[in-house]
């Protein structure tokens, strides 16, 4: 091998901006707005309809991030639009459960104050270090998704009798309950691991 190459060689090959990965991120972006107009319509159809768009959808956030990571197609578009995409589909979700009346507000206003005030701040301390998504975070987005769709789907339509409908109804709100506090503690956990890191970086350029 020449020497002049080497360096070239050792250099890790960047993944293609036309990824599978990326794909389904951008699928789920455009799946964001079918899901709100089929949410808007009248009608359980279009209520189960718009629940399996959601699914459909959640299911792409997992699987993306799986393949970028093990098929190494990790790159600078996916690491920005990825978080967008999940933050477009949960927190879409929310408001519209508080439009059609089946979610209070001040749940929904604190859920979106939180993700966008986190993602905005991990897009500001990625000059510092990358703050990965911790496991207490990945417990939120489960408990979020679970919610979400216990709260979406019309179970009068799937033939459940009325005491099971309610059952589910008020099963998805406990897993909402869960959510809304785990959300909470994980924000502030990830302010408190930004604090630290602005701390030693100011320490380090005295």
């Amino acid at each position: 091998m020449n020497a002049s190459t080497a360096p070239d060689a050792a250099q890790p090959e960047q993944a293609p901006l036309l990824n599978i990965a990326n794909a389904l991120t951008v699928l789920r972006l455009l799946l964001v707005p079918v899901f709100i107009w089929l949410s808007l319509l009248p009608g359980d159809r279009a209520g189960l309809a718009a629940v399996v768009v959601f699914v459909v959808a959640a299911f792409t956030d997992r699987l993306d991030g799986q393949l970028a990571r093990s098929w190494g197609l990790v790159t600078s578009f996916g690491k920005i639009a990825d978080p967008i995409a999940d933050k477009a589909l949960t927190l879409s979700a929310f408001a519209l459960l508080s439009i059609n009346g089946r979610l209070w507000w001040w749940v929904t206003i604190l859920i979106v104050v939180r993700e966008l005030g986190i993602t905005v701040m991990r897009f500001f301390m990625l000059r510092r270090a990358v703050m990965a998504a911790s496991r207490g975070g990945k417990i939120k987005t489960t408990l979020q998704m679970v919610g979400l769709v216990g709260l979406l789907t019309p179970w009068s339509a799937l033939f459940l009798s009325a005491g099971a409908a309610d059952f589910m109804l008020r099963a998805a709100y406990v897993v909402v309950a869960a959510a809304l506090i785990v959300t909470v503690v994980t924000g502030l956990d990830y302010v408190r691991q930004a604090v630290q890191l602005s701390q030693r970086g100011g320490h380090a350029g005295r």
